[in-house]
């Protein structure tokens, strides 16, 4: 193969991975966005809590955006990958809770970096997420671990099944029609 001939298929390689990167965001974080504005709905009926509005769903379109790359960042960094679980179940549980794992770590690093743009010390914003229920900060992590599960679910169960046959098959018109 000539020089030119090799760059000009690295280069369409390089094109389309991007094209998948961008089209696996876009699912990712669409699907948080749908999850996350039924939870913030939802907050918002408690009592004593404000009214979802347009603002709200802002507010949930740009979490699911950075949960979106964070979990795009932690499957780049192969996490989750080194769990050497044959079983299908296992391995779902495994690769998400090692993802909920870096999205709590990212996260907490995204509040520290959040405080130091709005002109907040480190130290000033650790003391000010300490002081937030630890009842509360456990149950919503572990909410974005079930948000996580059939995410994990739907990746491992299409990688076991080959390539397009999940979609295949969801896609299938139903024998009961």
């Amino acid at each position: 193969m000539s020089q030119d001939t090799h760059e000009h298929a690295s280069r369409a390689t390089l094109k389309e991975r991007a094209l998948e990167e961008l089209h696996t965001f876009k699912l990712v974080a669409g699907y948080l966005f749908v999850c996350l504005a039924v939870l913030m709905f939802y907050q918002s009926t408690l009592p004593g809590a404000a009214q979802a509005g347009v603002s709200s769903l802002g507010a949930a379109a740009i979490k699911a955006a950075i949960l979106a790359k964070f979990l795009l960042l932690g499957q780049a960094m192969g996490v989750g990958e080194k769990a050497r679980v044959k079983r299908v179940g296992p391995a779902i549980f495994a690769k998400s809770v090692q993802l909920w794992l870096l999205v709590i770590a990212l996260s907490v690093a995204e509040e520290l970096l959040v405080g130091r743009y709005h002109g907040k010390s480190f130290g000033a914003t650790l003391a000010e997420f300490e002081s937030r229920s630890i009842v509360h900060v456990v149950a919503k992590s572990l909410v974005v671990l079930l948000i996580l599960l059939p995410l994990i679910a739907t990746k491992e169960f299409s990688r076991t099944l080959g390539p397009g046959v999940l979609r295949g098959i969801l896609a299938a018109k139903s024998q009961d029609s």
